[in-house]
């Protein structure tokens, strides 16, 4: 065991912990209604916690043990066999205990089930949310973590056999849930208003302090997933840092230039973006592929939460797909590019093999578009079913999620 090792992924994954809660509660309760605040915070905090439980019970094996190309087997269900409490020996996964690398997982899923929340935010029941994130978790999140993140010597998941590079979650995370949103949006509707009043954020402060922790705990996400205290963290490290303030002045510009003002929504929304970007490559780029990166990235999430938001005709709340789904599809394939050692990355040999790379990427793009779209439509139908129906009635979303399904105000007069 190396302990350096074992206490940056200990960090790591508090800061991942650190990005769901408190750091995307508050980011989505911003920018809701007042009346929905509270919702939001609980349903992130629930389904987090969800998703973490389940994690432990059976994800963490279908996900990274030996099975085929698309799941895994049940060697570690409740984690058995990784601690021996006879003995105090633990299974060694590298240079870490392996329950360490589960519990980083951990965050992974309990986040990535967290972010779909905010295409659905403001009128989808609880306990509908919940239910939904079990089946989702199980047929779209753990198997899509096994193809493109497991591999062995007898058989690898599909996407790691056919050389996807995903360092830390483009395709498993943010294109996964970002396309689970989108197909939420469409199947519960828009919400009351939408297209006709106002529906405007109620504190952009606290998206803004959302925004800066997802920032800060994403150094986690990103060089945590190295696993090791090593030169590839370093450079994880850095290109997290440079794509995300290239991503923020991006965006910036171009609403200066767009709209004529820059606002701090646009600036945070900036910053997300280019950290969704980079988070595919953020071991596999140099730093100058990175900074391209997060600027391109950006400026396709603007158009992406403006045009293709209207040209989609969904009411995706908080622009998850907008942001997270056609971030993490432009991160994937430029990670194809500038992984090449002639733009400065680690990876490919020549530029003769970029062509080759890109194929691959965009087979993972394609292939988590397809399979996390379809899960979520059959898993959105049952949990309509489980539930008495997956939306709140019009009473109650005129009167907000708060009151009405958690007997809480965020705000008294």
């Amino acid at each position: 065991m190396d302990k350096a090792d074992l206490a940056w992924l200990s960090v790591s994954t508090l800061l991942v912990l650190m990005m769901a809660v408190p750091g995307l509660a508050l980011f989505y309760a911003g920018m809701v209604r007042s009346k929905n605040a509270l919702s939001v915070l609980i349903q992130t905090l629930a389904v987090f916690s969800l998703g973490v439980l389940l994690w432990f019970l059976y994800g963490y094996s279908l996900a990274f043990t030996e099975g085929n190309a698309f799941f895994g087997g049940f060697s570690r269900v409740f984690l058995q066999g990784i601690f021996d409490p006879a003995t105090s020996e633990f299974v060694m996964a590298g240079s870490v205990p392996e329950i360490s690398f589960a519990a980083f997982q951990a965050t992974f899923a309990g986040l990535t089930c967290a972010l779909v929340i905010g295409s659905f935010a403001e009128r989808m029941k609880f306990s509908a949310v919940l239910v939904f994130t079990v089946i989702w978790f199980t047929f779209a999140y753990v198997p899509i973590a096994h193809m493109v993140w497991y591999g062995s010597d007898e058989v690898s998941g599909l996407l790691f056999a056919a050389g996807a590079l995903d360092f830390a979650g483009g395709t498993v995370v943010h294109i996964n849930a970002g396309v689970a949103g989108l197909v939420g949006a469409y199947v519960i509707g828009k919400r009351l208003g939408y297209g006709k009043e106002a529906l405007r954020p109620h504190s952009l402060p606290l998206t803004f302090i959302g925004a800066m922790l997802l920032w800060v705990g994403w150094f986690g996400f990103n060089a945590g997933s190295a696993l090791a205290a090593n030169e590839t963290a370093a450079l994880a490290f850095f290109n997290t840092m440079i794509a995300t303030a290239g991503a923020v002045v991006a965006w910036i510009i171009a609403e200066r230039i767009i709209k004529g003002q820059p606002s701090l929504l646009g600036a945070a929304s900036g910053a997300i973006a280019g950290l969704v970007g980079i988070t595919p490559g953020a071991g596999l780029v140099g730093p100058f592929g990175a900074l391209i990166i997060g600027i391109l990235t950006s400026l396709v999430c603007v158009w992406g939460v403006n045009g293709l938001k209207h040209m989609l005709k969904a009411d995706d709340t908080l622009d998850v797909f907008g942001i997270h789904g056609v971030g993490g599809i432009i991160g994937a394939l430029l990670t194809g590019i500038f992984n090449a050692q002639a733009f400065g990355g680690p990876g490919l040999a020549s530029i003769g093999e970029i062509g080759g790379q890109l194929w691959v990427q965009l087979e993972g793009v394609l292939i988590t578009i397809a399979w996390s779209a379809v899960v979520a439509l059959v898993a959105y139908w049952v949990s309509g079913k489980v539930c008495g129906g997956i939306r709140v009635s019009e009473e109650v979303e005129r009167a907000g999620l708060d009151i009405s399904e958690h007997g809480e105000s965020a705000y008294h007069s």
